[in-house]
């Protein structure tokens, strides 16, 4: 959009939010009938000013005056960035910009204002030069796979969509940017892209650590992790002869967590993400309410909407994200498995925070679970949401689990009957009175999963060097010897769900070994110590 120097700033103003509510862009002024203008005696801060009184604060363009090559005449650029909803003027009026003319907004245009993508915007003095060369490189090295790892680096740009052909010149988008900006390129268009990190010692919301971050998308992620790891510990849980790490929070839980509030959040907003981590949760709340129609009670089920389609498609291209949206179901099906609370969304109107819970885990149902799938017995995320409602709450209505179903009630008869039909579950009572809790051989099972052994809380490593992660049973064995009452074969087959054979060989290894001492004979009445421990007086 090109506009003389005899505009008034509101003029300006209603110019900027009419092409805000298109689809962004950038206004030259100082182009008229007669050629280019001097537009130095237009101040920015005036139109900043009147953009801001005209949209209610919703609308920060960059304005900034350009010396025109060859001329001694300076024009002034006002980039705009995309509305990710419609915005009125205080007296109600709405207008968008048609390419020629002001006009009317409608409910149609309104609809496709929503669907325009901010990080497919180009700044208007952006240049390859703000790309960083090393991240460029980080992104080839994620993109060696198929027809990507063959083409020279601006190709492989361009057919990214970071790059585009501006008049003959290759520039940047704002994707561009987010994944591969430099420093400076970050400040300057995406200052807003910054990740706040928190440490809490506690509950309470004094922190004791703060570090932000405003680099790269592919290094952004990589600090996260390393800040959220150095901080996180596990808890091994014995199935069998296999082992299951419960960690606090799941590494693939809280990336896909960081990556869904990266990828969905709204750009054109100038606040940041931030990253509260507690002991009991991690809260990651980003700027932006949910696309239109889906909400923390759909957001199971709803169709994926993506507010910025260019980020999140090259994302998948590049294998951060899964382009078919099962981010959430992920996030789900891994937290239930693990024994814990689903994900928590709470939703305002300008922001979204997703709560990952850690209260403690549900030992008992990691085991049922591990234990269903070795018999082959595959349980989708509807059947872990509706083992897990059962396992808290015990008996509940069909109601109940169509709400945490995030379903219509009359779409679960099939589910539920189907668990019926697998022995998972069972019902009670009919009709509007019937009631759904575990079957019996479900809480037999269970009750077979209970470890009369604390679990053991471990601690992630120091820096750099590999987490302690118990090998197996003999571990359990060494650990439970250390006890005042020493370790039986009972309670090393419970621990670990071995049979009394099993269990004798774990301890009779150890005896061997030197690590442990008998006293008493038997299975059922012999007992170990580590050794040392045997001697003293009981």
């Amino acid at each position: 959009m090109v506009l003389p120097v005899d505009i008034s700033p509101q003029d300006l103003a209603r110019y900027a939010v009419a092409l805000s509510n298109t689809k962004g862009g950038t206004i030259v002024v100082g182009v008229g009938k007669n050629g280019v203008q001097d537009a130095s005696d237009i101040h920015p801060l005036q139109v900043t000013h009147a953009i801001f009184e005209l949209s209610g604060g919703k609308l920060s363009v960059n304005v900034q005056h350009h010396r025109v090559p060859g001329e001694d005449v300076r024009v002034l650029l006002i980039f705009v960035p995309q509305a990710p909803y419609v915005l009125a003027a205080p007296d109600g009026e709405v207008v968008a910009w048609d390419g020629a003319h002001l006009v009317p907004v409608t409910g149609a245009t309104s609809d496709r204002v929503v669907q325009l993508d901010y990080t497919s915007t180009v700044p208007p003095t952006g240049s390859l030069s703000d790309l960083d060369p090393v991240e460029v490189a980080r992104l080839r090295a994620m993109g060696q796979r198929g027809a990507l790892a063959q083409l020279a680096d601006l190709d492989f740009l361009s057919e990214l969509g970071l790059i585009v052909d501006v008049q003959g010149e290759w520039r940047p988008t704002i994707a561009g940017i987010l994944l591969a900006g430099t420093p400076r390129a970050l400040r300057t268009f995406v200052a807003q892209a910054e990740v706040c990190y928190y440490h809490h010692a506690t509950s309470d919301v004094e922190f004791q650590f703060r570090e932000d971050l405003l680099r790269p998308l592919a290094s952004l992620l990589a600090r996260l992790h390393d800040l959220i790891q150095a901080r996180n510990a596990f808890t091994p849980v014995q199935v069998g002869l296999f082992r299951i790490e419960v960690w606090d929070f799941d590494e693939a839980v809280y990336r896909e967590a960081l990556l869904n509030a990266l990828t969905h959040r709204d750009y054109t907003v100038r606040d940041v993400v931030h990253v509260h981590h507690f002991p009991d949760r991690l809260e990651i709340s980003n700027p932006g309410g949910f696309p239109g129609g889906i909400t923390s009670e759909n957001v199971l089920r709803h169709q994926p909407k993506r507010r910025n389609p260019l980020l999140a498609e090259v994302l998948a291209k590049l294998g951060f994200v899964e382009r078919a949206g099962v981010g959430v179901d992920k996030m789900y099906q891994l937290m239930l498995r693990h024994g814990k609370e689903p994900p928590e969304f709470t939703t305002y109107p300008d922001a979204v925070t997703l709560a990952l819970h850690n209260p403690g885990f549900d030992a008992e149902f990691v085991r049922f679970v591990a234990r269903k799938q070795e018999e082959m017995q595959t349980l989708s995320l509807d059947m872990l949401i509706v083992l897990s409602v059962l396992k808290r709450e015990g008996e509940v209505s069909r109601a109940h689990l169509a709400e945490a179903l995030q379903l219509p009630e009359d779409r679960t008869p099939r589910l539920l009957q189907m668990m019926e039909d697998r022995g998972l579950i069972a019902h009670t009572g009919r009709g509007t009175a019937r009631l759904y809790e575990l079957s019996a051989d479900s809480r037999a099972a269970l009750k077979r999963a209970v470890s009369s052994v604390a679990p053991m809380r471990m601690a992630p490593a120091r820096p750099g060097a590999p987490a302690r992660v118990p090998a197996g049973p003999r571990e359990v064995a060494l650990e439970l010897a250390r006890r005042e009452e020493g370790v039986g074969n009972a309670d090393l087959r419970e621990a670990c769900g071995l049979n009394t054979q099993q269990a004798w060989r774990v301890l009779n290894a150890l005896c061997t070994g030197g690590h442990i001492e008998k006293r008493g004979s038997g299975h059922r009445t012999a007992r170990y110590y580590v050794s040392g421990q045997a001697d003293r007086p009981r």
